[in-house]
Parts: structure tokens; C-alpha cells; sequence
């Protein structure tokens, strides 16, 4: 037997430790991890001496080719490939009419996942969607087992801004999850207190970024969350906190996980809480004005608390691609929410993870790959078993390199992280098999990645 591609003198990788093998792929899937010498001879052998051998970054948490990013799903993932992710999960939105929409009429959730699945025809990385509820339109409730059997099986609630939920709707819309097994998705800040406190700043004339973290607090936060989350186990629903920013929240979520367990109570946060403190708003003005803001030291201390106890068990983006026109504004609440990140995550979280804080490559594998993975019901990716799909990085924990924007791949025209010395880089990436990136420039075709039709997830 021959196989298309061996890989062979790395350091495999998984959520469960690391040790020295090879890998076969073949027909774009992994056909054995093994010692080199009872590998199947392969059409082609990759060299991963001096490397990790790492199950590609799954991403549970974009934004693309909306209203919140300038992306197209090309760009979007060639920064995906280029940074190590392999997967991610982007939101298929019900079209509303508003001032944050670019919907020029109502729609439905259905025809929202039709036309992001059209936008992905150009993607060079695997991708999936989360239906996105934005109208108390009863009308939802019925295409509920439609979007189910389209490969759509988490939905995502707001309970902020114009397309957010009153608690009575979204309610009555986990109710409904709770009949289908499906995942509850949610963005929890408590829209009164931050509207309130935004019209307070605008009259005092506070619109200095530094302010900006102020008008959306922790508490606001952690009162959203509690509300979403009581209304979750009541029902019997599975509930996934997104982008958790700060101590206050996470702890209400430890609450109801310690009670009725991971089975109904998961969370994440993103690699920019872990990594960054509110000191960047002086630094870099409005770049980084992302909703929950940035926080404080001892909030990015609690994200790596809650992710060893297991009360957050993902990473992720909430990438969003940006120009600078939409950043350099007089006034923070004229700024554009949301940071590009998919190029820089995987990297800057294992730097800070690993180099910094002196947890095992396996930790960053579990938090953005496995555990991402299973959470959201995509089996064959993330383990790098036999029989599932060969989406791999190579990646080599000794480079040394300053992020910079000048080498972004996306249309985003700045980065957070700009200045950040970082120990570890990808430096090949393979999505089912196929060669997409390799040492920071994409090699691979617009229009390999695939929708992804994800399962009802099993959370036991």
C-alpha cells in the first residue's frame, strides 16, 4: 500500500500529551500514526524534524464578510491557514433592519446560513456557522429543525445592541433549543446598564479610548450571563458562554457548572483576554475596542484559573477583519467593534501559554483544537486519529518573530498584538490532506475548504 503523504521526525501533539511518531495520510484523511519504520511508504514525505505535529486550530468564534468584518471568506482564510487554523465557525445571521445591519430587508435564518454558505465557495480552510437570532419573530421557532438538518446546530442570542434579545424571547427560544438538543450560543452584557452608562460618556464628552472599557463593566457581564444561564438549566439546554472577558462572569458560570455540570454549562474566552490588559487603550487608541472590552491583569489571570479548572475549556478569536478608517475616529463609540486575530491566536496563545506561564503544548491543543471541536459536534476533526480528516500543522515552538501588520494576509490593516515578541510559529498547514500554507505565504486553492455540517453534540 501507498499512501499520498508520510510526515515523519516530528513530535505529535494531542489533547492528552505528546510523543515522537509518524503519520500517514491518505485520500485526504489520516490512515495511521505509528513508528516511521511501519508507516505505509507514502507519494510524498514531509520532514517535521524540530517541529510539533499539532491537529489544526478550530476557531469557534468569526466573523466574516459581514457587518462586522471586511473580509471575504478568501482573505479570512488565508490568514486562517497561515496562523494554524484548520476549522472555524462563523455566523450565519437572520437579516434585521438597523443601523448595524447591511440587510436591506428582513429575512430568515435559513436563507442567512444559504447565503453565508455561498460566501465560502472561495475558502481554503473547512468552515461551519452558527445560526445567529437577531428578531423576536415567533417564525424562527419553526425553522429551528430546518437549520438543525442543514448542519447548523448551535444558535447564537445577543443580549446587547439593536438585534439583542428581551429575556421573555429568548426564553421562549431556548425552550425550543432545549426540544432539539441543539447548543445555545450567547453574548451576554446587560444592554440597560451599558446603554445608560455610553449616554453618560457621549453628554460628559468622555469619548477617549481609555473610557471606553468602562462603559461595558464586568458586572454588566456577569449580570447578562447569570440570566441567559439560569434560563438554560431551567430548560434543560445546553448553554456555551462566548468571549468571556473577566473574573466576575466566569465565576457565575463556575456556579452553574459546579451544580449541573459541563453537560449543560461550558464557556470560552479569547486569546485577547488572556493576553492583553486595559493599559492597551492608551497604547493603541480605539484598535482594540472590542465588545467585552479588554480588562484588567487580574481578569486575564482568572481565564487561565477557569481554563485549568475546566470551567472555560476553548480559545478563541471572535475575529473580526477592520480597516484603519473604521479605528481612527475622534470618539470611541464612532469606532468599529472587533479585532482581526485569526492569523496571530495559535501562535500568540501558545507563546503565552507554553513559553510564559509553563503549561504543555497539549493545553493549547486541548483549549483550541479538541475541546472546540467536541463542543461543537465536529468528530472527525481535532484528534488526529485514524479515519479522520488530516488537518494538521507543523509547528515550530523555536522561531522567534515580532507580529506585525505587515504581514497580514486578511484585509484587516493593524493588529493588537502589533510590537509582541513571539517564541513558536506554524509553519506548514494541511487541511484534509492538502498543503495550504507554508512559512507565513498561502500555497493552497480558493475554494478547497468545506462546509462542514456539524452533529447534534453529545456534552457528557
Amino acid at each position: 500500500m501507498t499512501v499520498d503523504t508520510v510526515i515523519e521526525g516530528g513530535t505529535i501533539v494531542t489533547e492528552h500529551g505528546q510523543f515522537d511518531s509518524g503519520i500517514a495520510i491518505d485520500d485526504g484523511e489520516i490512515v495511521a500514526v505509528a513508528a516511521e519504520s511501519s508507516l505505509p511508504d507514502g507519494d510524498e514525505y514531509v520532514d517535521a524534524s524540530g517541529h510539533l505535529v499539532m491537529p489544526g486550530a478550530v476557531d469557534v468564534h468569526v466573523h466574516v464578510d459581514d457587518m462586522f468584518s471586511e473580509d471575504t471568506y478568501e482573505t479570512a482564510t488565508s490568514a486562517a491557514a497561515v496562523g494554524g487554523t484548520t476549522t472555524y465557525i462563523d455566523f450565519a445571521w437572520q437579516a434585521w433592519e438597523g443601523e448595524l445591519s447591511i440587510f436591506e430587508e428582513e429575512g430568515s435564518l435559513l436563507e442567512g446560513v444559504e447565503r453565508k454558505i455561498r460566501k465560502g465557495e472561495d475558502a481554503l480552510v473547512d468552515f461551519s456557522l452558527h445560526g445567529a437570532i437577531t428578531r423576536e419573530d415567533d417564525a424562527v421557532l419553526e425553522e429551528i429543525p430546518d437549520v438543525i438538518d442543514a448542519g447548523v446546530t448551535s444558535f447564537k442570542m445577543f443580549t446587547a445592541y439593536e438585534h439583542g434579545l428581551g429575556n421573555g424571547f429568548m426564553n421562549t427560544v431556548i425552550g425550543e433549543l432545549a426540544e432539539h438538543d441543539a447548543v445555545g450560543v450567547f453574548h451576554t452584557e446587560d444592554s440597560s446598564v451599558c446603554d445608560e452608562l455610553t449616554e453618560r460618556f457621549k453628554a460628559e464628552g468622555k469619548g477617549d479610548p481609555e473610557w471606553y472599557p468602562e462603559s461595558r463593566p464586568d458586572y454588566a457581564e456577569a449580570m447578562a450571563a447569570e440570566d441567559a444561564v439560569r434560563m438554560a438549566v431551567e430548560a434543560g439546554m445546553k448553554y456555551y458562554g462566548i468571549h468571556t472577558s473577566c473574573r466576575k462572569s466566569a465565576d457565575v458560570l463556575e456556579q452553574y457548572q459546579d451544580e449541573y455540570g459541563d453537560g449543560l454549562v461550558r464557556a470560552e474566552t479569547c486569546t485577547h483576554y488572556t493576553t492583553l490588559d486595559d493599559s492597551i487603550y492608551a497604547e493603541m487608541g480605539n484598535k482594540p475596542m472590542i465588545a467585552p472590552p479588554i480588562r484588567t491583569e487580574d481578569d486575564i489571570e482568572a481565564m487561565f484559573e477557569h481554563l485549568t479548572g475546566g470551567v472555560i475549556s476553548v480559545v478563541s478569536t471572535d475575529h473580526c477583519g477592520y480597516l484603519l478608517e473604521q479605528k481612527e475616529v475622534e470618539n470611541w463609540w464612532d469606532s468599529a467593534f472587533g479585532a482581526n486575530a485569526l492569523q496571530t491566536s495559535l501562535p500568540v496563545f501558545y507563546d503565552e501559554a507554553v513559553n510564559r506561564r509553563g503549561y504543555a503544548p497539549s493545553f493549547v491543543v486541548e483549549n483550541m483544537t479538541a475541546n472546540p471541536a467536541r463542543t461543537f459536534g465536529m468528530p472527525e476533526k481535532a484528534t488526529l486519529e485514524p479515519g479522520t480528516d488530516a488537518d494538521i500543522v507543523l509547528f515550530d515552538p523555536a522561531t522567534e518573530y515580532t507580529v506585525t501588520d505587515d504581514d497580514n494576509v486578511g484585509r484587516a490593516e493593524f493588529s493588537i498584538y502589533e510590537g509582541r515578541t513571539v517564541t513558536g510559529q506554524p509553519k506548514k498547514t494541511f487541511v484534509r490532506g492538502e498543503l495550504v500554507a507554508e512559512n507565513g505565504t498561502v500555497v493552497g486553492d480558493p475554494g478547497h475548504g468545506e462546509f462542514v455540517e456539524r452533529d447534534i453534540p453529545e456534552w457528557d
